[in-house]
């Protein structure tokens, strides 16, 4: 062929073995052309070349031959809608062959000219270039049937011999031709090919490789014989490579005999990728990615499937598995590829409800009535009319609706929309669980004792999904009762606003007043401290300077005024509260109620009415500290005053600003991430014994994932197998400070279970500030039990003085300290609970505590 090199033809050559065993010349046999035998070769032969065979039959002969062909002239012609046109206007050219010639052949017998069979000869453009998952039932493309030329073909007349044996060959017995399967179809004529000619391909940057393509594809090679049938699968084989729009094979008479002339039209060469629609959700840089490798190369549908597959797979990933990737819908000549992509849409959310068994009837045949508002369960479907469909969304709304604990069981279907192709309908069966209960308890505390504890709660108030709970605990050294109220999502609030609210009444012994070594401090009815007095005296003792008791301190204190005089009682100090408290807390998602916000915010009421009582309830303003109390009399500095102002009671009305970020992965037990908690709680006078102050807290906790001790299994993973080992090294620091009217009541307690573990509740220091820090090795050792391995430290900042009546100074707390300790966890139904053994400053006194959860 013209304008190629010689050595292109020896490649060409080097992949065809045949022989023909030729009558009447010799044979020849091309098996990877020897160097002397390619210099023979024209210098502008090319891989389209045509091995020709040499010799010329008679004229009707080649006729004949071509006629028994010329039902198999078929071809390929592009379908608009899945080229738009476009290819076919490329248009053919010409190719000029090269011949290499054979030695002669001898005349074919006369074969009878076969009619072209209609609807065979074309192959649909459109069933090839259709993506894996077109639609089946699309109607096929419009077949074109090609002309072909009618060429006269001589018959020749058979004539049995006269001296022709009976059927059966004279051999009795023998099967005739009446023994013959007339039902068995006459094997197609065979008819040898001279010369195979692909065109086309003239001036195509890759003509080389597309001619290789076209006829490596083929069967039909020069000097074979071949049937109409066989030339209709090397044409479908030729087309079903990807790298043309059209195909047509047509055998012609030559001047050596029967050519077969394959004609393609090759696809245009890549430019570019539009998707339909262009706002898909799939980012163009994927798109531009995927395709990189055949820009600026000739089109083929093959590899197009291939790369539409990609792009399914992409969708797939991310959670899009309605989405489909077919086309192409259009091919300009330009080489630019239209392809369609339905994402799948949502047109809305159903609901339904389902007994226990599944089933949306009851026993009378009447559609299942739920509790739950539909709106409590749509509100945390992210999933809206009008979206493209997500699976990993969907799981993710599935995962709040059980977060609410309202459901047991929920079940997912999707109806298709018949009057919109394309989009689903989610119908969500919903299973309620008893949201009702009754519960009861017992349990310890140091501040309360041994309690009990009985509630009765509803987390689906009215089906609105509204918590209310009313909750009795009594203790050794206290009792409380709440009625308390909340809603997780205030309705209509696209922020996710939660609303809570609390009642309470509650009396309490504040650990502020108690001391572990140090004695306590007891109440006292009144109290009265004369000027420039050390010793105060009790009214009950006769051991003063009188001499004798006193019905009251008044009375003492009319008749001897230059002494300091108490009324001395001796029970524990406790603490009646009364009021109620409400918060509203909004995440700060940005208006988007289903994204994670690792900052919220909290805003909040703080009212109540607190009164210094003793256990029999009766006020008691006064507190008188044990450890330096003789013989009736004490310090008048160890007696002070327990409400704010010496009153019988104070109010406390206060409004509440916080802060919080929460990146931690795990909330109940993690392994990294921080936390940061920052709060203002401003308190107003509303009254003479109502106090004026500000209490700021400080918390930020930081995790670090280990993996130092790997006595649990999953520290130890065996390769391929992921690692699952909740070891962490965390610390944390915490401060706080009051500034104004500080009641005693209402200063920091330090020390305890959560704080400084070495020492007693609120036995380190009772102060106006304090800072405190943590650093806890936490490894799991078996499935339910982890180890831990802590140090606390904490001071007042020298503040305890500045505590009205010091009641830390009083008992003798330190004001700073530290301890060193261990602990393990046990995962239980209810809960991890937590014992631990802690030093006290290394002082060999050791404290074991018995806790619920984490410190923190």
């Amino acid at each position: 062929m013209a304008g190629h090199r010689q050595g292109s033809l020896r490649a060409a050559l080097t992949r065809v073995s045949w022989a023909l065993a030729l009558s009447g010349g010799a044979g020849l046999m091309l098996d990877g052309m020897g160097p002397a035998r390619a210099a023979e070769l024209p210098s502008d032969a090319g891989v389209g070349s045509v091995v020709e065979l040499a010799g010329r039959a008679g004229a009707g002969e080649s006729r004949a031959a071509l006629a028994a062909l010329s039902g198999a002239s078929t071809g390929v012609t592009s379908v608009a809608s899945a080229l738009d046109g476009a290819v076919a206007a490329l248009g053919r050219t010409a190719l000029s062959p090269h011949v290499v010639t054979l030695p002669r052949l001898e005349p074919l017998p006369p074969l009878e000219s076969l009619p072209p069979q209609a609807g065979e000869s074309r192959l649909p453009n459109a069933q090839l270039a259709q993506a894996d998952d077109a639609d089946p039932a699309a109607p096929p493309a419009e077949v074109e049937e090609i002309e072909v030329e009618e060429i006269e073909v001589e018959t020749v007349e058979e004539v049995p011999a006269p001296d022709a044996p009976p059927a059966g060959g004279g051999v009795e017995g023998a099967p005739g031709p009446a023994a013959e399967d007339f039902n068995q179809e006459p094997a197609e004529p065979q008819v040898l090919i001279s010369e195979v000619v692909i065109e086309g391909l003239e001036g195509h940057p890759e003509q080389e490789r597309l001619e290789l393509e076209a006829y490596d594809a083929m069967r039909t090679r020069p000097g074979s014989l071949v049937t109409r049938s066989e030339l209709r699968t090397d044409l479908s084989a030729i087309y079903a490579t990807g790298w043309f729009s059209d195909v047509r094979i047509q055998p012609v008479d030559g001047p050596l005999g029967v050519q077969v002339v394959v004609m393609v039209t090759p696809n245009p060469v890549l430019t570019e990728v539009d998707l339909d629609p262009s706002d898909a959700r799939i980012p163009d840089q994927i798109v531009a990615d995927t395709f990189a490798a055949d820009f600026g190369r000739t089109l083929n549908l093959n590899v197009l499937q291939t790369r539409m597959k990609e792009l399914q797979t992409w969708y797939a990933d991310e959670g899009f598995s309605l989405a489909r990737v077919t086309g192409p819908e259009r091919v300009s000549p330009q080489g630019v590829v239209e392809l369609k992509i339905s994402e799948g849409l949502v047109a809305g959310v159903e609901v339904e409800f389902l007994n226990r068994e599944g089933e949306n009837v009851d026993e009378n045949g009447e559609p299942v009535r739920g509790k739950t508002r539909p709106w409590v369960i749509t509100r945390e479907i992210s999933l809206q009319p009008g979206d493209v469909f997500n699976r990993n969304d969907l799981e993710a709304d599935l995962q709040r609706l059980y977060g609410t604990n309202l459901f047991s069981d929920v079940k997912v279907s999707l109806k298709p929309v018949p009057e919109t192709p394309g989009e689903v309908t989610i119908l969500l069966g919903i299973v309620e669980q008893s949201t009702g209960s009754l519960s009861g308890g017992l349990g310890y505390s140091q501040s309360q004792g041994v309690f009990g504890q009985i509630q009765v709660s509803d987390s689906n108030l009215l089906g609105r999904a509204w918590n209310t709970a009313l909750n009795f605990t009594y203790g050794q050294f206290g009792g409380l009762a709440t009625l308390s109220f909340t809603d997780p999502w205030i309705r209509g609030d696209r922020h996710r606003t939660a609303f809570n609210a609390r009642l309470f009444i509650s009396r309490e012994v504040p650990q502020i007043f108690q001391s572990q070594d140090n004695g306590n401090i007891r109440t006292a009815s009144d109290f009265y401290e004369a000027p420039g007095t050390d010793i105060a005296y009790d009214i009950d003792s006769d051991n003063n300077p009188a001499g004798r008791k006193f019905d009251s301190v008044g009375q003492a204190e009319d008749l001897f005024p230059d002494e300091s005089w108490y009324d001395y009682r001796g029970n524990t100090v406790a603490l009646e509260r009364f009021g109620g408290t409400m918060q509203f807390i909004r995440p700060m998602n940005g208006g988007d109620p289903f994204k994670r916000a690792p900052w919220t915010l909290v805003l909040g009421l703080n009212a109540q009415q607190v009164r210094p009582i003793d256990f029999t309830g009766a006020s008691r303003r006064f507190g008188v500290g044990t450890q330096d109390r003789t013989e009736s009399r004490v310090p008048t500095d160890d007696v002070i005053c327990i409400a704010y102002n010496c009153a019988s009671e104070n109010q406390l009305v206060g409004l509440r600003f916080a802060a919080t970020m929460n990146n931690l992965d795990d909330p109940r037990n993690p392994r990294e991430g921080n936390f940061l908690s920052m709060s203002t709680e401003q308190f107003v006078s509303v009254g003479e014994d109502s106090p004026t102050f500000n209490r700021l807290r400080a918390t930020y906790t930081q995790f670090f994932p280990v993996n130092w001790l790997k006595f649990y299994k999953g520290c130890r993973p065996e390769p391929g197998e992921p690692e699952d080992c909740k070891q962490a090294l965390a610390f944390q620091v915490k401060a706080g400070t009051v500034i104004g009217d500080l009641p005693p009541y209402e200063a920091f307690c330090v020390g305890g279970t959560n704080s400084v573990r070495g020492y007693f509740e609120c036995d380190l220091a009772v102060g106006r500030s304090f800072g405190e820090a943590t650093i806890e090795y936490r490894f799991p050792i078996w499935s339910i039990i982890s180890g831990e391995v802590f140090a606390d430290a904490a001071t007042d900042f020298s503040s305890q003085s500045a505590v009205p009546g010091e009641p830390g100074n009083i008992l003798d707390k330190p004001g700073s300290g530290f301890s060193l300790g261990t602990g393990v966890i046990v995962t239980t139904p209810v809960g991890p609970l937590r014992l631990e053994a802690a030093s006290r400053d290394l002082s060999g006194d050791w404290r074991f505590n018995l806790g619920v959860g984490w410190k923190f």
